[in-house]
């Protein structure tokens, strides 16, 4: 049985970066969409004990593939597996080769599938129909038809037309069209990357995912990246998101606040905080409240962020704790 027999892509790319370890991974991470992100932590969060043979085999694989692509770039299919053969031996070399090729025959214009169709349209609507049309016939039903419904009426009938009656088209006409877009799509496409990973995108996923999976990777990373679980802990639930937790556990938290902190943490929260806050205090004690936030004056955002932190450290050590439970999109939403 081979590892691909053993493991999908996904475990083997999970298997992959838990080998690389979480500063390299992280890297990683910055050239991987959304929900590439998603789906690679939810299989690290779950991938538990791996035998020591599977993981060389992973590393081995990606070495390989690595090696291959190097050639490749270096002097094309036919140099890269003359060097392979004399490398990994023939066999070894044919299977590397027939796997790395099989992923590198992408469909023209895949560069603008991860363009969103709105700024797409204002990148093509001023090319002749025929252009168009060659651009939105290679691409997913659903971005094309977007595009199209969103062209001038003129346009619409004659690009559908064009798409309809278009047979086939000289590779070398495609790859002139596709430089020409590519090279008008490149700050787009780069913006897409620099906005995708990083802390924000992890945060986003542990507050999705159950508590069990979050303490399994917050603990880790507290081992093996302190100042990056720092970073994590200190976004992962802000004080805006107090609105996630029901009344019965705002009352909970209010009782260890103390009333000060709470006056200057509400001094710049917007109004829905403000007020859910004072309907689960009494009306002698939000009124209290209210009038030393009126006569305080003017307070420094570090000294609001500073009391605004305090109270979510508290919610925090409740949740852990057990005594509040902040609403997830994982499991621990179900009450039995």
């Amino acid at each position: 049985m081979t590892i691909d027999d053993e493991l999908s892509g996904v475990q083997k790319a999970a298997i992959l970066l838990i080998s690389l370890g979480p500063e390299k991974s992280a890297n990683v991470f910055k050239h991987l969409k959304e929900d590439e992100i998603e789906t690679l932590t939810l299989e690290i969060a779950n991938t538990r004990n791996v035998p020591p043979d599977i993981k060389e085999k992973v590393l081995e694989e990606f070495y390989e593939i690595c090696l291959a692509q190097q050639y490749i770039a270096e002097g094309g299919i036919g140099y890269a597996k003359e060097l392979l053969d004399k490398a990994l031996g023939e066999e070894k070399a044919k299977d590397v080769i027939g796997r790395l090729t099989a992923s590198l025959q992408v469909r023209p214009f895949e560069f603008v599938r991860k363009a969103d169709p709105s700024q797409l349209l204002n990148f093509i609507q001023e090319e002749h129909p025929q252009t168009i049309a060659l651009i939105l016939a290679y691409l997913p039903s659903a971005q094309a038809a977007a595009v199209v419904g969103s062209l001038p009426l003129e346009k619409q009938a004659d690009v559908a037309k064009r798409i309809a009656l278009m047979d086939r088209t000289s590779p070398d006409v495609i790859k002139e069209v596709e430089k020409v877009l590519e090279k008008k799509l490149a700050s787009l496409v780069n913006q897409d990357y620099t906005i995708v990973g990083g802390v924000d995108a992890i945060v986003s996923i542990l507050n999705t995912v159950d508590r069990s999976t979050e303490k399994h990777i917050m603990e880790t990373l507290e081992i093996e990246e302190p100042e990056l679980a720092d970073e994590i802990r200190r976004k992962m639930f802000v004080f805006e998101d107090i609105l996630m937790l029901d009344n019965r556990a705002i009352q909970t938290v209010l009782r260890d606040v103390d009333n000060n902190e709470l006056a200057i943490a509400l001094k710049n929260a917007n109004e829905d905080v403000q007020n859910i806050i004072f309907n689960n205090l009494s009306s002698r004690l939000a009124a209290m409240i209210k009038e030393d936030m009126e006569y305080m004056g003017p307070v420094r955002l570090k000294d609001v962020e500073e009391a605004q932190q305090k109270i979510v450290n508290i919610i925090r050590r409740l949740e852990d704790t057990g005594e509040i439970v902040i609403s997830r999109g994982g499991g621990d939403d179900i009450i039995v």
